[in-house]
């Protein structure tokens, strides 16, 4: 069994997955994702960098609910 904090991690964000609100969050990356995507106005190097990190970070958010899941499971094999 993994230890209490951990588990305590899990199951809050796991709670969280399940709410209206993350769904709803997760609706708005997926549109900001498509707005960010498009390189067409950026005229600098500077912008497409911005660009980039800001897809990145949008990336991070919609799999968090995969990694969380994968990395309770990988934590769970180890015990």
């Amino acid at each position: 069994m993994i230890d209490q904090e951990l588990e305590h991690y899990y199951f809050h964000l796991k709670a969280m997955f399940r709410s209206e609100g993350w769904k709803l969050f997760l609706e708005d990356l997926k549109d900001s994702a498509e707005a960010v995507d498009s390189i067409e106005h950026t005229k600098t190097l500077e912008e497409l960098y911005l660009r980039k990190g800001q897809l990145s970070v949008i990336a991070n958010c919609l799999n968090l609910e995969e990694q969380i899941y994968s990395a309770e499971e990988d934590q769970e094999s180890v015990h």
